[in-house]
């Protein structure tokens, strides 16, 4: 890779451990940069954050909420992002039906009830055969207490106020991997088609037997992806230069 700069940016409730097997695979041959996502309550203010911290150009991944950053960051700086990857996420804003379940845990966390929420959200992060696997459980739940309530009601928030972003896609000149778990329960295939299709070039992935952590659940797959598009051509990134 040329540009030698990689921003990954996590999901909600998820620290850098979320991409510890990428970093340790990528690190020889990427300087990686996890961005801070736990200090801003809206998409616009993490996007800038990321943006202040970040080299003049980079390569740029998140997962979920962190492919919501991503997209704002394609919003405010597109020229500086040399290569765009979208994991396991949505350019659509939230349904109604979702943002009141957010609310809705958002309320149970702040009135001391965190331990449930994060019994709720478990079985929508992994694939169904992952439910009994008490490691990766571990894992997951070890972030969400790192995290911790305040950050979680602050990260819904500024979810909850983020841009639709389907029409920007067209937009976007990058080359650009999206890629989904085949059971991604959250933001499934369909919604990373939707983001495929609308971005000119856009490679699509999904990943089997997976749910929507895919970094955790099948790390080789989502590194070997992220390798080959750390990788693309000379000549792919002067066809990007040329219809910036």
């Amino acid at each position: 890779m040329s540009d030698g700069t990689l921003v990954l940016v996590p999901g909600l409730l998820c620290t850098w451990t979320l991409f510890s097997a990428q970093i340790d695979a990528l690190a020889s041959s990427v300087q990686i940069i996890v961005a801070d996502h736990t200090r801003d309550d809206s998409m616009e203010a993490i996007a800038s954050r990321l943006l202040a911290d970040a080299p003049e150009r980079f390569a740029l991944a998140g997962l979920s909420m962190g492919g919501y950053v991503v997209l704002e960051v394609m919003r405010q700086a597109a020229q500086r992002v040399t290569r765009l990857a979208l994991l396991d996420t949505s350019a659509r804003p939230d349904t109604e039906d979702v943002r009141q379940r957010r609310l809705g845990q958002i309320a149970a966390a702040e009135a001391g009830r965190f331990e449930d929420v994060q019994a709720e959200l478990w079985p929508r992060l992994v694939h169904p055969d992952r439910l009994e696997d008490g490691a990766l459980e571990r894992v997951v739940r070890g972030m969400m207490r790192e995290m911790g309530v305040e950050i979680f009601a602050q990260q819904q928030r500024a979810i909850m106020g983020r841009r639709d972003a389907r029409a920007l896609l067209r937009s976007i000149k990058a080359p650009t991997l999206v890629l989904v778990g085949d059971h991604d329960a959250l933001t499934p295939p369909d919604l990373a088609r939707e983001m495929a299709d609308g971005i000119e070039g856009a490679s699509l992935v999904v990943v089997p037997e997976c749910g929507h952590l895919s970094p955790l659940e099948q790390p080789e797959a989502v590194t070997g992806a992220l390798q080959t598009w750390l990788s693309s051509s000379a000549d792919e990134q002067a066809a990007t230069e040329a219809r910036r």
